[in-house]
């Protein structure tokens, strides 16, 4: 019996992986220009042709009127279950001064749901604030990360001259510095130090978001 990964041509596939990833990193799905964008099509008609494929073969599911309604749906592998730990929140706001924490809790995840492999160290913060709104990242929500280096426009947990916060990673002319994703937050820019902790890989939406 075919797997729905066999029923998949290269190209669907290469667009499924990249909603995948656009939802891990961005916590919403890429709209269907983004998408366009990225494969480098000349039109949305194309686009249009794999989402359509990818939902007749239950790849996907689509949301009428939503820009950004396409949903993945669970994939047919599964990975290894890791019991990742829960470190307290994080603001997503305002830096606040960071303490050593033990963790709060433990919560069991499909690493193939990540992204990541089994190996990969991780670990998940609770977002307190709502600085990151417009990345769809909201107050409540918990995030995963991974500690390896940043990319630019990676979302990271930092500690910014000895304070912590949830921001997105980007430099300019070399230099690192942290931007929120709601205008009512300034620029990070460290005076002596920045220290990645992690780069978020995915992120769990609590019921009462």
């Amino acid at each position: 019996m075919n797997t729905m990964s066999e029923l998949l041509t290269d190209r669907q596939r290469q667009v499924l992986d990249f909603i995948h990833a656009h939802h891990r990193q961005e916590g919403v799905s890429p709209s269907l220009r983004e998408i366009q964008a990225h494969f480098g099509l000349a039109s949305p008609f194309g686009v249009k042709r794999h989402l359509d494929a990818l939902t007749a073969k239950g790849a996907l599911r689509r949301l009428d009127g939503k820009a950004r309604g396409l949903l993945p749906q669970s994939h047919p592998r599964r990975g290894a279950l890791a019991e990742i730990p829960l470190y307290g929140t994080i603001p997503a706001g305002l830096p606040v001064s960071a303490e050593p924490q033990e963790p709060d809790s433990y919560i069991s995840v499909d690493t193939h749901s990540l992204g990541v492999r089994p190996s990969t160290p991780l670990f998940a913060l609770r977002v307190r604030g709502d600085s990151m709104i417009d990345a769809c990242i909201l107050n409540g929500d918990t995030v995963f990360l991974t500690p390896r280096e940043p990319r630019p426009r990676d979302i990271v947990a930092a500690l910014i001259d000895g304070e912590s916060t949830l921001k997105r990673f980007l430099l300019h002319h070399g230099q690192p510095f942290l931007r929120a994703e709601n205008p009512r937050y300034p620029d990070l820019l460290p005076a002596t130090e920045l220290i990645i902790q992690g780069v978020m890989i995915g992120l769990l939406r609590t019921q009462s978001n």
